[in-house]
């Protein structure tokens, strides 16, 4: 049986093509912290460190070290399902496996071999499992008119792919698996259910809730971290606007074409005029295919002269920071003004912000945000930072400290948070009550649908129950009528569960039914569950082998100090 994430990557192939082109062309450049020991943000002073014939000081091998885990990734699973970490993580242990496989001498991966594994890949496969010849040629056919990505580099990365798998078969074990281990996963994922819902509307809840001062007093004082403004930066930037600068720039109709044909679907194709249906429900952007340059040649112009635009305001600002460094100016704006205006800029001040938001007057940038909180009186000016309509440089002024308001400043909203906190408390334990006038009317004789409005009804909220088709957690529930997987540990046969609390209705789960399947060797999914369970103990290993390679090679090429 093949999983959602192939079907998907079936109806969205062409989105999927833009993402592994973006994971190649796009880089993600990071540099190795000497103090961690790992791949992290250092300075632009590191050292030659090797690691695997990888120069982790080197912004090329850190691109190509990425790079190719993240189409490696996305040719397996059909989507880059990682965090940072974890894609970095898996990249160097990816290299590891590669490097034992020098040591050991395995060959190279054959056309065979390739051939064979691209037929396996899940992204080229149907739901019936079979390959799917189209999809492999339009993916090759995206990679033609992309200069930054060739087939020689996807061709590299799955014949890497090839050796590192071989690397780990070598290295795992049997993966021992008790036959306890086993009847505890059957029973698990194999146990069907037959459930009934219950949901109580979490609004039709209103009780009266009348807080004194000295209540909101004690609440304020218990919460006073809710209400603190954080530290805040007081800057000011000089502007760099892209309508300065484009009308410095010119593009052709090869260029636009060649920017078009590496990646058509960044575009989106204008909504059909005279649409019936257009008029009644608004028309979902469409992203242009590979004959659609006509339709959004006015986007892609757009695209290019802004972004040459954009690179003219970034080296107009750094010839800016390059003159403030040169001039050696103190911190004074009156002083930097007649600097500023010689660069034919402008400074403007900026509203106060936080660091978990940039400033709104340049679009809330993360970028600027983190370049703003390395400046401080001594580094009092930054590097040219790109933005959405331009360019800008910031000048640091000053850092705002913790800001506790009085109760006075906050009461209102005080009032509203105490309110809420009291209102969930109160329905945690109407929960409580319900479930046990629930569990009484069962035991009388009621269906779990009667008990449940009966027990709604005295207390006075509005409830809706439903029942699910028979489950198991190997075949859960498609359409997401059920998410609280994680209650059937501990539920029996005819037993409800306590409510569970969610922004908007609180939960009750009745086991109507609870079949175990036969726990016994004779039931043929006992030898499935063992091999399953042993390659997933045999790959645990694995991963700890390689692990522990990767730790000892980071602590090895750790640059002196």
């Amino acid at each position: 049986m093949f999983t959602w994430i192939q079907r998907y990557f079936q109806r969205h192939f062409g989105v999927i093509i833009v993402v592994i082109l973006a994971a190649m062309a796009i880089p993600l450049i990071v540099v190795f912290t000497p103090s961690a020991g790992g791949i992290g943000r250092g300075g632009q002073f590191a050292q030659k460190r090797d690691v695997f014939g990888y120069n982790l000081a080197s912004v090329e091998d850190q691109s190509r070290l990425i790079g190719d885990a993240s189409l490696s990734v996305m040719l397996q699973m059909g989507y880059v399902g990682l965090s940072d970490e974890q894609l970095q993580e898996y990249a160097l242990q990816r290299i590891a496996a590669l490097h034992l496989a020098e040591e050991l001498g395995l060959p190279k991966s054959s056309e065979a071999e390739i051939t064979a594994h691209i037929k396996s890949l899940p992204v080229f496969l149907n739901e019936d499992g079979r390959f799917n010849a189209q999809h492999y040629a339009q993916f090759r056919d995206s990679l033609k008119n992309d200069a930054r990505i060739r087939e020689t580099d996807v061709s590299r990365v799955i014949a890497d792919d090839i050796r590192a798998d071989k690397v780990r078969n070598l290295l795992a074990g049997p993966g021992y698996v008790l036959d306890s281990d086993i009847v505890d996963q059957l029973q698990r994922v194999d146990t069907t259910w037959t459930l009934e819902l219950a949901h109580i509307d979490y609004a039709s809840y209103s009780p009266e809730i009348a807080p004194t001062n000295d209540q909101l007093a004690k609440f304020f004082g218990d919460n006073t971290f809710r209400y603190q403004t954080p530290p805040r930066l007081v800057a000011s930037y000089a502007d760099f606007p892209l309508s300065r600068y484009l009308p410095q720039v010119s593009t052709n109709e090869a260029e636009l074409r060649q920017v078009f044909d590496s990646m058509p679907g960044r575009f989106a194709k204008p909504a059909e005029s005279g649409n019936a249906e257009a008029s009644e429900t608004p028309a979902q952007a469409q992203a242009a295919g590979p004959e659609d340059f006509a339709l959004v040649r006015d986007q892609v112009e757009a695209l290019v002269l802004s972004e040459k635009a954009r690179q003219l305001a970034t080296r107009a600002a750094s010839d800016l920071t390059l003159a403030l460094y040169e001039a050696s100016l103190p911190n004074d704006a009156n002083t930097r003004a007649a600097l500023l205006a010689a660069h034919q800029v402008e400074e403007k001040p900026l509203a106060p912000f936080a660091e978990n938001r940039g400033p709104d007057e340049l679009g809330n940038l993360a970028s600027v945000t983190t370049e703003a909180f390395k400046l401080n009186a001594e580094q009092f000016y930054s590097d040219a930072i790109p933005v959405r309509d331009g360019a800008v440089v910031l000048f640091w002024k000053e850092l705002l400290p913790i800001y506790t308001p009085l109760l006075s400043e906050v009461l209102e909203r005080v009032r509203t948070d105490y309110i809420e906190e009291q209102k969930r408390e109160q329905f945690v334990e109407l929960g409580r009550r319900v479930k046990a006038q629930i569990e009484a009317r069962l035991m009388g004789g009621d269906s779990f649908a009667a008990a449940a409005a009966s027990a709604a009804e005295s207390a006075g909220v509005a409830i809706e129950a439903s029942a699910l088709a028979p489950f198991s957690l190997a075949s859960p529930p498609q359409d997401g009528s059920f998410t609280a997987f994680n209650l059937l540990e501990n539920l029996e046969e005819s037993q409800v569960s306590e409510m569970t609390l969610s922004d908007t209705r609180g939960t009750f789960v009745y086991t109507a039914k609870r079949q175990v399947p036969d726990l016994t060797a004779a039931n043929p999914r006992f030898g499935e569950i063992r091999e399953q369970l042993a390659e997933l103990t045999s790959h645990v290993g694995v991963i700890r082998i390689l692990s522990d390679l990767v730790e000892q090679e980071l602590r090895r090429s750790e640059p002196a100090l």
